[in-house]
């Protein structure tokens, strides 16, 4: 989940009112959001320097709360605000507006064939006339990090650029071109580099080079031009120095370049519905004109607003109350959706607005209602049905399993279930090609890259960590690997896999060996090699690829 970090005097100001900790949590549990902590900058600081002194950092309070990932509309305060005020039934929830200007001259964006390979897709629009302060300012430029980091997946979907369209003259032209042909000044640098140079100058940035890696490698880099050949940005890695918006800013273009055009929509929504707030006219955003390769032109943002009908009798069985039609409207308006009785109390009809990208489904609306009923206000009540809870057959020979192993001296252990490819496959001897491991797509660090395969690294990994407890250790587990499998439709499967381990100064062989015997002798396994176990030497590979192979390994 998302955090959002918001100013509390700031967050109160907005809200009209002032609430205590206890009663800003309990606002935020009834919103369905979770107040996750309250700090300061000078904690923060002081955390992340182990402790010390943070000299010149703010001690103004700041709450950190918890945001469900796909609520792109509260990542920022002015969502946030808005969300609660709408809940609270302070306000109601604004209409978003596309416009064109007076003039009739709407900015344009060219995309042309050459971005077919890298990044193919745009859209664009306008903030006419809007009015920055720091606060907003530094809102408008976490909003964009938090979207690159949740939606745009890191840059790699979509990437955001923001420019004061003062400085800057339409129409524009997104083109790709050799990194030896793009030069420009990059954002807060104080001279120009080719674009081979900006990917060097960014290599050790803390904050950029996790993104080079999206077009390092391409022969054609994508980038952004005015009718004066000023380069706007480089998607997805920087923007020109050029066109910087500031708390002067009028006027702000806003581009999204995608690899992912649906993705690219939902994010241009959320940037313009959360700051047209603040401009001129409240609400309203200007149109841009996106031109495709083939000729197409397609105004943005979209602001599209649709309707769902959810029937009242449907509303109420999921959520498990009984409510009438018009409050069951009341409470979904309640969360930003719009809605009215229609068809004689038969219908519900919900307006979905251009915020809730999330709301893809009935159930998302069902959900929504449940929120604004309040959970802990929904009566408990026994399921009418006539199923018996019983435990799975596996699960209950793994906990009588470890019981007995536990009363034979072994010390149960709890590892995780990812771990690195070094792990499963060189410091066990093993080619991680042959071992069917099942890898993360977007690891979050190198310890967890794959699903393990065997239990054995944990364990040790488990020793190694407590060398200095007193020996022997007896460590045992009975846990799940994961292989691939295509035969399944999820393609993968799951074994128990069950795994000791001895560790003494002095080999202990008799003791492990005693304790397979044990764990045969309960399983009705007779030590026999036509119908039992046995024991022969073999290369320790960590883990069998047959789990009913009776062979000890």
């Amino acid at each position: 989940m998302p955090t959002v970090s918001v100013k509390r005097d700031l967050l109160f100001q907005a809200l009209g009112r002032s609430y205590t900790d206890e009663e800003f949590d309990e606002l935020c549990f009834e919103f369905g959001l979770e107040l996750d902590e309250i700090t300061s900058e000078k904690e923060i600081i002081s955390k992340e320097k182990g402790g010390e002194k943070a000299e010149g950092a703010s001690e103004i309070i700041l709450y950190k709360i918890d945001v469900p990932a796909n609520r792109y509309d509260l990542l920022c305060l002015e969502g946030l605000v808005r969300g609660l005020q709408v809940f609270k039934e302070r306000i109601r929830a604004p209409r978003y507006k596309k416009i064109t200007p007076p003039n009739g001259e709407i900015q344009k964006l060219t995309i042309t064939e050459e971005t077919t390979q890298v990044r193919p897709y745009a859209v664009a629009a306008v903030l006419r006339n809007i009015t920055l302060d720091k606060n907003r300012y530094d809102s408008l430029i976490d909003l964009q990090e938090k979207l690159h980091q949740n939606i745009c997946r890191k840059r790699s979907l979509v990437a955001i650029g923001t420019h004061d369209l003062d400085t800057i003259s339409g129409p524009f032209t997104y083109t790709a071109k050799p990194p030896s042909e793009i030069k420009f000044k990059p954002l807060n640098q104080d001279k120009e580099y080719n674009a081979s140079e900006i990917m060097d100058l960014y290599r050790t940035d803390s904050h950029l080079r996790h993104y080079l890696h999206i077009i390092e490698n391409e022969p054609l880099y994508p980038v952004i031009y005015d009718r004066n050949g000023v380069v706007l940005s480089m998607p997805p890695i920087i923007n020109g120095d050029h066109t910087k918006i500031s708390l002067n800013t009028r006027n702000v273009f806003i581009e999204c370049t995608a690899t992912d055009l649906t993705k690219a929509k939902i994010v241009l929504d959320i940037l313009v519905t959360m700051f047209s707030e603040y401009c001129q006219k409240p609400f309203t955003v200007e149109a841009a004109e996106v031109t495709y390769p083939n000729g197409k032109s397609y105004n943005f943002p979209e602001l599209a607003y649709r309707r769902e009908k959810i029937k009242p009798e449907i509303l109420n069985k999921k959520i498990g109350i009984s409510e009438t039609p018009s409050n069951l409207a009341k409470l979904l308006t309640r969360m930003c959706l719009k809605s009215h009785v229609i068809a004689n109390g038969n219908n519900i009809e919900v307006e979905i607005p251009p915020t809730r990208a999330d709301i893809i489904h009935a159930c998302d609306i069902i959900e929504d209602a449940a929120i604004a009923y309040g959970y802990n206000n929904i009566q408990m009540t026994i399921p009418k049905t006539y199923t018996i809870a019983n435990q799975l057959p596996l699960n209950k020979l793994t906990e009588l399993l470890r019981q007995d192993l536990a009363a034979a001296g072994f010390t149960e252990v709890l590892t995780f279930s990812l771990c690195s490819q070094e792990d499963i496959a060189n410091k066990l001897g093993v080619d991680i090609s042959t071992t069917k491991a099942v890898h993360i797509a977007n690891p979050k660090t190198a310890e967890f890259q794959v699903a393990r395969t065997t239990l054995l690294p944990g364990l040790l990994k488990t020793i190694a960590a407590n060398r200095k407890m007193p020996l022997p250790l007896k460590l045992f587990e009975i846990s799940d690997i994961v292989v691939k499998d295509s035969t399944i439709d999820v393609g993968t499967r799951n074994h128990r896999h069950l795994c000791a381990v001895y560790y003494n100064k002095n080999p202990g062989f008799e003791i492990i060996h005693g304790l397979l015997d044990r764990v045969m002798q309960l399983l009705d396994i007779p030590p026999s090699k036509e119908k039992g176990y046995y024991i022969k030497a073999t290369e320790g590979k960590g883990s069998t690829e047959n789990a009913r192979d009776p062979t000890c390994k």
